[in-house]
């Protein structure tokens, strides 16, 4: 990457853009809802069941004016979801600075792995194993996202849970390879510990993006 890019990819001022698109929230609290997502490369946290580790290596996707993916998410939508690849290895000053300004509702889907950057109406908090989230964002996560993979994850899961503020909405979300065996788990855990809500990847249920 040229220096001067560099320089602004640093800022903020650009971002590796993987995609963008509009579609419906499928996990979570805010399942169901019209949303625009922008995708941003890079992340080195390494979850073995990603479904885009093509997000991972933030050199194959290109440097993209922040301003022309704040101008790009206005067309669509009021509810901008930013996630990754992991989106807080870079500064999201500037790109939640431009939607906000422009009256948009803006989340985020992160690991935690990072510095919190950004002003975020919404932040769902997936914390991984191999690189846990920072102190800070465990006190302004909105939703805890808690992957299902196999049955240690439950312990994992109750781990985050009591680091997260009082009004954090928890959730176990199986993990889609591993669905078929875990759901039932998932199921019989909730129902022991009300607690917690089941999500499910509802966008994959209904074939959409």
């Amino acid at each position: 990457m040229k220096n001067n890019v560099q320089a602004l990819v640093d800022k903020g001022e650009m971002l590796p853009l993987m995609e963008e698109f509009y579609t419906i929230q499928g996990e979570g609290y805010h399942k169901g809802t019209a949303a625009y997502f922008v995708r941003i490369g890079g992340c080195d946290v390494g979850c073995h069941w990603c479904d885009v580790k093509e997000s991972w290596n933030a050199e194959i996707h290109p440097p993209t004016e922040t301003s022309k993916i704040i101008d790009n998410a206005k067309k669509y939508s009021d509810t901008i979801v930013v996630t990754g690849g992991e989106p807080l290895t870079w500064d999201m000053t500037q790109l939640t600075k431009g939607l906000k300004s422009n009256g948009m509702q803006v989340h985020i889907e992160t690991s935690g792995a990072y510095n919190l950057t950004g002003v975020w109406d919404w932040i769902c908090l997936s914390p991984k194993k191999m690189k846990l989230p920072t102190n800070e964002i465990y006190d302004k996560a909105n939703e805890l996202k808690m992957i299902i993979y196999n049955k240690d994850d439950f312990r994992f899961a109750e781990e985050q849970a009591a680091k997260v503020n009082k009004d954090c909405i928890l959730y176990l979300q199986p993990e889609w390879s591993k669905r078929d065996k875990v759901v039932p788990l998932i199921v019989d855990y909730v129902m022991a510990n009300p607690k917690w809500k089941v999500s499910l990847q509802t966008h994959k249920y209904l074939n959409i993006p």
